[in-house]
């Protein structure tokens, strides 16, 4: 039995110094710090993350999400001149090519001195144009871009677009190493306005130690949206309502994890997108994973049975965020917030280019 108080928004508030917010990547991947937050110890631990072998044994198993991240960002201007601000909540659907070229349809938030109207046409670059079709009651609106025939969409995205870096990095504009640095190297499908953070810290020598120890990597996919920035507004974190997103966990994973959990091995997840991926699964099929593909509307807060994931590798969170209840349902509210607490004492740096927390539950 949870704690009332445990459900209140105001309870998941901390104080941040905003120096601690990251702005930058750390110089290289795995020179970030990683707290470890055991849940059967006293104290944390601290480490650099090219030490995370460490906390692993032979028959673990971790799993990450190879989502890739696209250029959602378009700068441009309307047929009038004025310029204007185009962030695509999602990859593109693309259309049957015709004659006249190739069309793709996505949801948007456009930013501009003067509201665009539908039927307002935008000019990215020579090749790359977009219609406002329609306008939303939450203030969104949905576009048809515009292309030549034969032309790959993300190759065009890559070159008019810039990286979707988050709301609290308020740097001026993207810099050459965000395209890289704010991808994992292990990004395969594309289609996230949002890096899977946690994953940022690994790189393929990290990732080769661990394979070579006998630890089993599980890849799945989530595509991260932009609802993962989304202000929780209830009082109570029960009434809120998760975003969906589009998940998709192979066969060859399903098996690998599932053999891990009946034999007793420990299944580490990367990050939040990765649990939400194995729990929602799980959920779906009486706590077994089957290869699966759809929309994840899981929401996890205090109170959740984990029946999948043990151990969680993480970053730090924004406060009164759906990610920090998630951490909290797995390592304990007052736990957690107290390990922030400490985090923010040793200068730990925060949230998508900042530093990790791996979170164990089971030793």
């Amino acid at each position: 039995m949870h704690n009332e108080c445990a459900y209140s928004l105001e309870a998941y508030d901390y104080f941040l110094p905003p120096e601690l917010i990251a702005q930058q990547p750390a110089s290289v991947r795995d020179a970030s710090r990683l707290m470890v937050l055991d849940t059967h110890a006293a104290d944390q631990q601290h480490l650099s993350f090219h030490e995370l072998p460490r906390l692993f044994r032979a028959g673990d198993v971790l799993a990450l999400n190879n989502t890739r991240v696209f250029p959602a960002r378009l700068l441009g201007h309307k047929e009038s001149g004025g310029r204007i601000e185009v962030f695509l909540l999602g990859f593109p659907a693309e259309e049957a090519a015709v004659t006249a070229g190739q069309t793709a349809t996505a949801r948007a938030l456009l930013k501009s001195s003067k509201r665009a109207r539908s039927g307002t046409r935008l000019f990215f670059d020579e090749t790359l144009t977009a219609e406002v079709t329609e306008l939303f009651e939450d203030g969104s609106a949905s576009v048809r871009l515009r292309y030549p025939a034969g032309q790959s969409l993300e190759a065009l995205l890559s070159r008019c677009g810039q990286m979707p870096l988050p709301p609290y990095i308020t740097r001026e504009s993207e810099q050459p190493e965000d395209r890289e640095r704010y991808q994992t190297c292990y990004a395969q499908h594309t289609g996230s306005v949002a890096a899977p953070t946690a994953g940022l810290h690994f790189t393929p020598e990290l990732l080769a130690e661990l394979s070579r120890m006998g630890v089993q990597l599980a890849p799945l996919t989530l595509h991260v949206g932009y609802g993962t920035f989304a202000p929780v507004r209830c009082g109570d974190i029960r009434q809120h309502r998760i975003h969906q997103e589009w998940v998709s966990l192979p066969e060859k994973s399903a098996v690998t994890v599932n053999a891990a959990k009946r034999e007793g091995r420990r299944v580490w997840a990367v990050g939040t997108t990765s649990t939400r991926t194995l729990e929602f699964v799980a959920a779906q099929h009486g706590g077994q994973l089957i290869a699966w593909s759809g929309p994840c509307t899981l929401y996890i807060y205090p109170g959740f049975r984990f029946q999948v994931v043990d151990n969680l590798v993480t970053n730090f969170h924004l406060p009164k965020s759906s990610l920090l209840f998630l951490v909290s349902a797995l390592a304990g509210q007052e736990r957690i917030l107290a390990a922030y607490q400490e985090a923010v004492r040793l200068r730990y740096r925060f949230f998508s280019y900042g530093d990790a927390m791996a979170i164990v539950t089971k030793r």
